[in-house]
């Protein structure tokens, strides 16, 4: 059974993966473009933070977060610096923060709680889609790495 205690390790986890991938990467490495259809690192760490706030709605948590469209699903590659294109030193802050923020409210979240929604019928089944979502784009981390140049084996 999925607990409360379980979903914040996961995602603690996670963070710490990303961020351990990141390290010595600038934010011009960030913008490095797959030559496939994928988006750069710079993308999927914003995507990562916009998930994690859904999180947050989705356990009625109060925050005032800024918002991150520009990467939400189905957004434009991130190519170069541009309107709402975050600096990668402040989406591994944003990270970090919402890591903060997730512990919090999902220690105190009623996972049992019916939504009204077939395909995922309780909080915990909406919340355990979106650490599945968040797992997989951590792991595209360690290949947009690569394409930065950092060859290393960090995990």
């Amino acid at each position: 059974m999925l607990t409360n205690t379980d979903l914040v390790r996961d995602f603690e986890r996670n963070r710490r993966i990303v961020q351990a991938q990141c390290d010595g990467l600038d934010h011009a490495d960030s913008l490095v473009q797959p030559p496939f259809a994928a988006n750069c690192l710079n993308w999927t760490i914003g995507h990562l933070v916009m998930h994690r706030h859904k999180v947050l709605d989705l356990v009625g948590a109060d925050h005032d977060i800024p918002a991150f469209e520009r990467y939400d699903r189905e957004s434009d590659p991130v190519t170069g610096d541009g309107p709402g294109v975050r600096p990668l030193a402040d989406l591994l802050a944003a990270l970090d923060d919402s890591q903060i923020r997730l512990s919090a409210a999902l220690e105190g979240a009623d996972l049992a709680a019916d939504r009204d929604d077939e395909r995922f019928p309780t909080v915990g089944h909406r919340a355990r889609f979106y650490y599945f979502h968040d797992t997989y784009h951590t792991g595209q981390v360690e290949l947009l790495r690569a394409l930065a140049g950092r060859t290393d084996k960090v995990i």
